[in-house]
């Protein structure tokens, strides 16, 4: 009968040894009635382990995958529930592995049970299989392993996640109405310019009559259009090519977003969700135990916009240097008072995640605040632009179909 040897959580604290089993899951099994929850189980044996190794690299899906955040999220929320119901972490996967929907957590699940069942551990499995779930998660998952309170990390993590799907829809969700508008206007202007206004021109040519000027120079600017659009098109696809190449150079990335961070209201808005995301990641790691020092460094992993990540660098500093964290915050000009006074309040008391964590819920309604306000300027804005092309389109064509007419009357 093969040996299998073992790592495992148990009550009094991670032991390891061997035991006798039919198979892998039998192994499993044996341990579940002893209340040990085991992080790796190989079977002894160089032969078996390779022949295990051949059987999941035939199983398992090839090449790195790549999965949208909100599956990410839903399946940090499954694998939570699933090990808080106390099952084991391979069983989990493979009730995972099981699901009827075709999708990225099914293909995942298969590729990571196949990687843990070979005794990899499951932040190692996460971060060679996906580029998706980022160093954040895979460090948690990690600590969670080593202290066995990994379905604890993934339950705070799936409401960290949560959070940052909601935060980052409500921002998108404010654009996509404006951007509608915008294009909306612009395509209604180019069918004036375009086509109306052209068969009006071969209107008063059959009647002799004439264009008003304001018709006249939109006229012309409608011949000029179609005359250079190829060139328009070429010189824009060629602008938007230069500010790609650009940006993809790291001196200018900073640049570029302290620029986006001036913009009107917008700015404003991209501002606030920096704090939310900031204030939200540091609670959470934080909360799942982890030192001031290391949780610090990896929210500046997570933190995406680089002039704030460069910001953030120096207050890196001076708290690794032993300075308080409200103290650094508060020499970099670009976090807000009320932000470092919820900290030193946290500090004080002694529960500093609890602190940041209240802090994220106050800001982020602050940034649903700037949202509305953003949408309620914009919006109206947008549909008053709208409104005056249109009208002043409508105004030439209603008057040169009116001395159209006077013309055919005389």
């Amino acid at each position: 009968m093969p040996t299998f040897a073992y790592s495992a959580h148990s009550p009094s604290g991670v032991i390891t040894g061997e035991l006798s089993a039919a198979d892998r899951a039998e192994a499993i099994s044996l341990l579940g009635r002893k209340k040990l929850r085991p992080f790796k189980l190989e079977q002894s044996g160089a032969q078996s382990v390779r022949e295990a190794a051949a059987a999941s690299a035939q199983s398992a899906p090839q090449g790195p995958l790549k999965i949208k955040i909100a599956q990410v999220t839903h399946f940090i929320e499954e694998l939570s529930d699933l090990l808080s119901a106390g099952i084991q972490l391979e069983p989990a996967l493979a009730t995972m592995e099981r699901r009827r929907e075709l999708s990225g957590i099914k293909t995942l699940a298969t590729a990571l049970r196949a990687k843990v069942r070979d005794g990899m551990p499951f932040s190692k499995a996460v971060s060679t299989t996906t580029p998706s779930f980022g160093n954040l998660f895979c460090a948690l998952a990690s600590a969670g392993e080593a202290s066995g309170t990994l379905p604890s990390v993934l339950k705070r993590q799936a409401a960290y996640m949560r959070s940052l799907l909601a935060l980052r829809s409500k921002v998108a969700f404010a654009l996509i109405y404006p951007a509608f508008l915008i294009v909306s206007a612009v395509a209604v202007t180019l069918l004036f310019i375009v086509y109306l206004i052209p068969k009006l021109t071969e209107l008063l040519d059959a009647t002799g009559g004439s264009l008003p000027l304001g018709a006249q120079i939109i006229l012309k600017l409608s011949e000029l259009f179609k005359a250079t659009w190829w060139m328009a098109g070429g010189g824009l696809f060629a602008a938007w090519l230069l500010l790609k190449a650009w940006l993809s150079q790291p001196a200018s990335r900073i640049p570029w977003a302290r620029f986006l961070l001036r913009l009107p209201l917008f700015g404003g808005v991209l501002k606030a969700r920096f704090h939310v995301q900031f204030l939200e990641t540091l609670a959470n790691l934080l909360g799942n135990g982890l030192p001031l020092v290391h949780a610090m460094q990896l929210t500046h992993q997570a933190i995406e916009n680089p002039f704030y990540q460069r910001e953030f660098e120096g207050v890196m500093r001076h708290v690794a240097e032993g300075v308080s964290l409200s103290r650094a915050l508060s020499r970099s000009p670009h976090f807000p008072d009320l932000l470092i006074d919820i900290v030193s309040v946290g500090e004080q008391t002694g529960d500093l995640a609890a602190a940041l964590g209240k802090a994220a819920e106050r800001f982020d309604r602050e940034l649903t605040k700037k949202v509305e306000k953003l949408s309620a300027l914009v919006q109206p804005l947008i549909v008053c632009l709208m409104a005056g092309m249109v009208g002043i389109m409508a105004y030439l064509m209603i008057t040169t179909i009116f001395q159209t007419i006077s013309g055919m009357s005389q």
